[in-house]
């Protein structure tokens, strides 16, 4: 349009036009140009033209180009600024993304419970138990919830609503059978079965303790009651709810059914939870709770899937697989196959609300955690997986980051962004129930199956402790479980007592909580022993009652019924039967008669009661057995309820009925006994014998028919004989006469008789005796009371007693009784007089009470320590048997200790069995300490402790030295050098000076064993020459010989047990055979020898003409014999009988003469005694012997080292690896045994390969540890250090968690005084020991500088423990035994006084303050001991103060 020409004041332009000038400077305005044109002109004239004269047209563009410079410059600047901005803006949101980056690729793996559910939260669950109106489902993580019957579906809800109106319809009309069949109504097991997966959307989530649902309210089970905090609902449109119907097309991903020619163009099939909407013509219409969206499965594809023969029911649930959908987009089409749906997987989605629980996903791993996998799924989307749910051998299979799997969606965090719980075990995977074999892993483990081991897998402070419970199978363990008690009914016991927490408090009963969801109930009737009218007075839940209180009111119940059916228990809170002692009958197998138990009245009829005892188990009391005295209402006696003390008298299996007795159950009551008033203590009677037992003879009193007892050992002493010869010659109906009373029992109607004591020598009457009149030396009489430990207990009158120790009994041992028996009378001297205690030391030795006569003492009366001396032979009697040894009684207050090595001369496993208390024994006297009385004994055969051992070095020529014949060859004899293992060759012609003798009949005069003294010829090579010659000894020697022969008839005497019945058998049968003179004659037999040897010169007999040890020096098997063994059938001489000076007898008779001894001596002697008690001496000895103990070691290595001895190396190591198949695989020690020495052996003769395979196998078939630590050991021993320190270092790289192995390396070297190699070995050990070890390794290491390093390092190491930890009294303890050790008191004093300043119980401060003062006797002074008495009194009023 056209516009009016603009001013030039008025131009667009902001600049104005420059004015012009006059010639008075002064501005003017420019005059008005003058133009033709009108004041209608156009502002844009055709052609380009301006209305602008050039001048300003000049100006307006110079104005144009400067404002353009500087809005051009200013922008340079600005976007330089805004780019610099820009630049850091990114560069913060590049770290931030980075940053956040890192934060999302370690998602924390989070456990689901029961405060992470929240509702509407999607779960995949699987059908554990089918109730009548609701589903137990197991969820992930030990959760469980349930589904009520109305949250399956809508058609089977409106089912169940319509169920009464259709009933009522039925009923109108009772011929339409079509709609009774449509109203049916399908039971929850009919469309569901247990194992099946099913998806579920979270309805409910109640509080712990304020559940009470209805559907499972009054069920019993564990598992029900768990599931009722949480409830879970079904329906298709809340779990399809976010599943959009374009989402049913094709192209989007599923886990189902997928066709074949979408398989070829990679199309997946949304899978999708629906209902049975109704059924037409050809299939089923479906609810899949989308709006216009109707499913469709039609009978052909239900036949293929799991519905094959089977109906559909309306409102049942079908796992639906898309396959079609309808050109118009309202049905789909839907198959129903579970391999199908198992096998598919879900590869992309249009959102996540499409991702619904239990679908098969294409995941990536982004992350490995400690507790478990940080997963992306789909290429959108984080997920997790929990250990839980991990595959059971991803230890041996690790993930890694990067690996593509597929998971199972098992539920969804309902969070932003949205994040996925996944699961990768198989069976989950497979969605198919776990199961162990051919069973489910309900049936293979079911509720209560008690697992013996379980190993510990992982432990998480939150949750607990997973445990494998098998290869494969895991378990949980909640830490609340461990810490009760009782896990289910069946572990509660009837009749134990238990505690609890009162629960509730109603009118039918008292419920009680015992441990975790285990609940009892006290019924009304046992509240209390007497019936409680205000029973909430008592009971109150909070309130504390008598017991002690834990939680709640505790209460201490006794558990009365156990009803593991129905999982209920019945208590009683009765005090009497909860405090009763008596026996808890349960069942009927447990009653016998005379049993004496409570019991309460649990109904009254008119002639008897009915007593309950635990279990509901019934007995019946008769009114004539409810009372001693007549009753006339036992309803008003025994009111329902009461507590009874019952007898059980009778018993009736058959029809299982117990008859009791409350009469006959009270203290009071007394059994009908025989009448003993017409018999008196002292009366002498007459009796006859009615049954022999063991010990006592029964004996019939005549004529007052009174039941007596008397002892066998007593009638025995009286006719002088032994125990067996009495019950080979007593016979019942045998009249006894002159039989004393000494004992009645009025109670249980019997007495006790003696044998009256013969005429003896008159006594003292007990009226006269007293202490001021009782004098030493005085014969007194009295009776036997008791035996104890340290005697036997003589009553001598009311006032008087006296103690006869076994020592002082009589002058030998074996003839005589050590303790006599009860009752019986005796006659004694008195030797000692103690008037505090009115008590006399008696003895009825012989000697002692008649020391005008000549006696023969054959065990002399010890009563001082000094009476004793190193080497003596002494007998005694066994006080106790210890684990150390024996304790050995051998006068008034001394007694010796046996230790085990000092009882055989052979190993004897078991040995204990073969010592009891009061057996006599005999041995040598080891050591004596008469300071502290101590006395070491052995019953040994061989010499004193401590031996010199002689070496082929010690040797010279021409030295005398005594032995043993070991052997006898043809050419010669080998002897056995003394105290030595040296063996030498005596050659025949060193037998004798006569050269014309016959050195063959001399051999033939030499046995095995005999006693030789012979001169060194020659020693080469560890070959000894010996000689017998005559004239190579002076008299001197045979002087000297005379004596040992004395001495040494004891060297080879039988110690141990003395076998008191074979020394009674044996020697009538000596003396009755053989005379004195066969005696003299045997001893000159015994003493002569051939051809001219002096016999008092070289061959040493003992008394006893025994066999001397072939070795003495080795340890021989022995026959197991209770009274020890004999070597010869006689009694030894007591004298040593004359030597035969002649030697001009006759060779040939003084061999027959020995001749006939010796076969005499065959018909007296047990050969086979001789064959098991002497040292094996061949293969054959050892292959006899190991028969009869195939799994002695000690018979093994022996063995080996027999061979060895014979330079046999193969068949010593061939003898060891039979050992090891020989010995059973149960005996571990002695397995070990063989593999050390074998390991010995090869360490002494085999090479470094030889040993190093041994090795291997030893610790194959041993313990490790052991084997590497042994061998060790046995490196040092020989003597290679650096081999020793090379096995040591292998194994603590091997066991490098043992403190064991740290502390024996330590000792190594500090033994070898390399200090500072010991000193880096303790951090090196804190390094790989577990932290719990640490304590015990630095005490360790500590006790070492102790004992061989320096002991201020020890002080050092000590002292940072006790200060860390200062009440590990036990550390306190070892620290003050190194410092008693070093003998220093002050630093025990300072040691004491910090110990005792820290808090402790008074118990322990006793122990310490003992300690203290036992140190302060042994090391320090009076004046310390006093301080420590003072300090401790001290200690104990401000203790009783605070």
């Amino acid at each position: 349009m056209a516009a009016q020409k603009r001013a030039l004041e008025e131009s667009s332009t902001s600049h104005k036009s420059k004015k012009t000038k006059g010639a008075d400077g002064k501005p003017s305005n420019p005059p008005l140009a003058t133009t033709s044109l009108t004041s209608e002109e156009v502002d844009f004239p055709r052609g380009g033209g301006t209305s602008f004269t050039p001048l300003e047209v000049k100006t307006i563009r110079a104005e144009g180009v400067k404002e353009a410079n500087e809005e051009l410059f200013e922008d340079a600047q600005t976007q330089a600024k805004a780019a610099k901005r820009r630049k850091r803006k990114s560069e913060g949101k590049k770290a931030a993304g980075d940053a956040s980056a890192d934060k999302n690729d370690n998602i924390r793996v989070e456990h689901l419970n029961y405060k992470r559910m929240n509702i509407g939260m999607k779960i995949l669950g699987q059908i554990v138990s089918i109730q009548p109106l609701a589903l137990i489902v197991s969820l992930p993580n030990q959760l469980f919830a349930h589904i009520p019957l109305t949250n399956i579906s809508t058609q089977l809800t409106e089912l169940l609503e319509g169920a009464e109106e259709s009933a009522a319809e039925i009923s109108d009309d009772g011929n339409d059978e079509e709609r009774v069949s449509q109203a049916r109504i399908p039971e929850l097991s009919d469309i569901f079965h247990e194992g099946q997966y099913v998806r579920g959307v979270v309805t409910a989530v109640y509080a712990h303790g304020s559940t009470d649902v209805s559907v499972i309210a009054k069920s019993r089970d564990e598992v029900a009651r768990s599931s009722r905090r949480v409830e879970l609902s079904l329906l298709p449109e809340r779990i399809n709810a976010g599943v959009q119907k374009a989402d049913l097309k094709t192209g989007f991903a599923s886990n189902f059914f997928i066709p074949s020619i979408l398989q070829a163009k990679s199309i997946c099939i949304q899978t999708i939870s629906a209902a049975v909407k109704s059924i037409e013509d050809h299939g089923y219409a479906l609810d899949l709770g989308l709006p216009d969206v109707s499913g469709f499965l039609s009978f052909k594809d239900a036949d293929k899937g799991r519905y094959k023969d089977k109906k559909l029911y309306l409102g049942q649930l079908v796992d639906a697989t898309v396959s079609k959908m309808s050109s118009n987009g309202r049905i789909c089409n839907v198959v129903a196959d579970p391999s199908t749906f198992s096998s598919s997987s879900l590869s992309e989605v249009t959102n996540a609300s499409s991702v619904l629980p239990g679908a098969l996903v294409q995941s990536l791993v982004t992350a490995v955690n400690p507790s478990g996998l940080n997963l992306q799924i789909l290429g959108f989307f984080e997920g997790t997986v929990d250990q839980v749910h991990l595959r059971h051998d991803h230890a041996e299979n690790p993930y890694k980051i990067g690996k593509k799997i597929k998971a199972r969606v098992l539920y969804d965090y309902s969070s932003s962004p949205p994040r996925f719980a996944l699961a990768l075990t198989e069976h989950a995977l497979a969605l198919i129930p776990k199961q162990k074999g051919d069973a489910t892993l309900q049936a293979a483990f079911p509720i209560g199956l008690i697992l013996d081991s379980v190993k510990i897998t992982r432990l998480e402070s939150e949750r607990g402790a997973t445990v494998e419970v098998q290869p494969g199978v895991q378990g949980f363990v909640h830490p609340s479980i461990i810490e009760q008690k009782f896990l289910q009914v069946a572990d509660v016991e009837v009749g134990e007592i238990v505690k609890g927490t009162i629960k509730k408090l109603t009118d039918t009963g008292l419920f009680v909580s015992l441990s975790g969801n285990i609940d009892g109930v006290v019924w009304p009737n046992h509240y209390a022993d007497i019936v409680l009218k205000h029973p909430s007075k008592r009971f109150k839940v909070g309130a504390s009652i008598k017991c002690r209180v834990r939680v709640g009111a505790a209460v201490s119940e006794q558990v009365l019924v156990v009803d593991k059916d129905r999982k209920r228990i019945s208590l009683t809170a009765k005090k009497t039967l909860v405090d009763s002692t008596l026996s808890v009958i349960s069942n009927f197998e447990g009653v016998k008669v005379g049993i004496v138990t409570h019991a309460v009245v649990f109904k009254v009829y008119e002639k008897h009661l009915l007593v309950e005892f635990f279990n509901n188990l019934k007995a019946m009391v008769p009114i004539k057995e409810a009372s001693e005295t007549p009753l006339h209402s036992l309803a008003d006696s025994f009111p329902v309820g009461r507590v009874v003390r019952v007898r059980i008298i009778a018993t009736e299996p058959e029809h299982t009925r117990i008859v009791a007795s409350i009469r006959q159950a009270s203290a009071g009551f007394k059994a009908t006994v025989t009448d003993i008033s017409a018999v008196e203590i002292g009366n002498i009677v007459q009796a006859t014998v009615s049954e022999i037992h063991k010990d006592n003879v029964v004996l019939t009193l005549q004529p007052t028919q009174v039941r007596a007892l008397i002892s066998l050992k007593n009638l025995a002493n009286h006719r002088t004989l032994s125990v067996a010869q009495l019950c080979a010659s007593l016979k019942t109906g045998d009249t006894l006469e002159d039989l004393v009373v000494v004992t009645r029992n009025p109670e249980k109607g019997f007495v006790i008789v003696a044998s009256k004591p013969k005429a003896k020598e008159a006594l003292p009457s007990k009226g006269s005796l007293s202490m001021e009149t009782i004098a030493l030396g005085q014969l007194v009489g009295g009776r036997v009371t008791r035996h104890t430990r340290n005697g036997t207990l003589i009553k001598l009158n009311a006032h008087i007693g006296g103690i006869l120790h076994p020592t002082d009994t009589c002058d030998d041992y074996e003839a005589g009784v050590a303790f006599p028996p009860i009752d019986s009378l005796i006659k004694a001297t008195v030797i000692g007089i103690d008037q505090s205690r009115k008590q006399l030391a008696l003895s009825t030795r012989q000697s002692k009470m008649h020391p005008d006569r000549a006696q023969t003492i054959v065990d002399r009366d010890i009563s001082d320590i000094d009476d004793i001396h190193t080497g003596d032979t002494v007998r005694g009697f066994i006080k106790s048997v210890a684990e150390h040894g024996l304790f050995v009684t051998l006068g008034r207050d001394l007694d010796a200790r046996v230790q085990i090595r000092e009882l055989f001369d052979e190993y004897v496993k078991e040995w204990k069995e073969r010592f009891t208390t009061n057996q006599l024994v005999k041995g040598r006297i080891l050591s004596v300490d008469p300071i502290t009385k101590k006395i070491e004994m052995s019953f040994r055969t061989g010499v004193l402790k401590n031996p010199s051992h002689l070496s082929a070095g010690d040797l010279q020529i021409g030295q005398k030295v005594e032995g043993v014949v070991k052997r006898i060859e043809n050419y010669g004899l080998f002897i056995q050098i003394e105290n030595s293992k040296l063996t030498g060759l005596c050659h025949k012609s060193e037998l004798s000076d006569n050269k014309d003798a016959d050195v063959d009949v001399a051999l033939q005069g030499f046995r095995e064993g005999d006693r030789v003294k012979a001169v060194i010829q020659k020693v080469e090579k560890s070959k000894i020459s010996l000689s017998l010659k005559p004239s190579n000894f002076g008299e001197e020697d045979f002087e000297d010989d005379d004596a040992q022969m004395d001495d040494g008839s004891d060297a080879e005497e039988s110690f141990g047990v003395i076998d008191e019945d074979v020394i009674e058998e044996v020697d009538p049968s000596e003396q009755g055979d053989v005379s004195e003179d066969d005696h003299a004659e045997d001893d000159e037999d015994d003493d002569a020898m051939v051809v001219d040897i002096d016999p008092s010169a070289q061959v040493f007999q003992p008394s006893s003409s025994k066999k001397s040890d072939p070795s003495p020096a080795l340890p021989t098997p022995s026959l197991k014999l209770t009274g020890g063994f004999q070597w010869s059938s006689t009694k030894p001489q007591a004298e040593e009988p004359e030597s035969d000076s002649s030697s001009d007898e006759s060779d040939v008779e003084a061999s027959s003469n020995k001749k006939k001894r010796r076969k005499r001596k065959e018909i007296e002697h047990d050969l086979t005694a001789d064959m098991h008690t002497k040292m094996p001496e061949s293969n054959a000895d050892f292959e006899r012997i190991l028969l009869g103990s195939p799994n002695s070691s000690f018979l093994w290595v022996q063995y080996m080292s027999f061979q060895l001895q014979l330079s046999e190396i193969d068949k010593a190591r061939e003898i060891a690896r039979r050992a090891i198949r020989t010995i059973s695989f149960r005996e571990e020690q002695e397995r070990l045994n063989v593999w050390i020495a074998l390991l010995n052996l090869e360490n002494v003769y085999g090479t470094d390969e030889s040993l190093e395979s041994t090795f291997k196998d030893a610790a194959k078939a041993n313990d490790s540890k052991t084997i590497h630590l042994r061998l060790a050991s046995i490196l040092d021993q020989a003597e290679k250090p650096e081999k020793a320190e090379e096995q040591f270092k292998r194994t603590c790289k091997k066991f490098g968690q043992s403190s064991k192995v740290w502390t024996l390396f330590g000792e190594y070297y500090l033994r070898r005084g390399d200090l500072e190699e010991a000193r880096k070995l303790l951090p090196r050990s804190l390094q790989s020991l577990e932290k719990r070890k640490h304590l015990k390794t630095i005490s360790k290491f500590a006790q070492l500088e102790y004992k061989q390093g320096e002991p201020e390092r020890g002080k050092t190491l000590f002292e940072g423990i006790v200060d860390s930890h200062p009440k590990r009294w036990d550390l306190w303890s070892i620290y003050m035994d190194m410092e008693a050790g070093q003998g220093d008191i002050q630093s025990l004093r300072n040691l004491f006084d910090r110990v005792l300043a820290v808090k402790m119980t008074s118990h322990k401060a006793k122990s310490f303050f003992k300690k203290w003062l036992e140190l302060e006797r042994k090391i320090g002074d009076e004046e310390g001991s006093q301080t420590v008495k003072q300090k401790a009194i001290e200690w104990t009023q401000r203790a009783n103060a605070s």
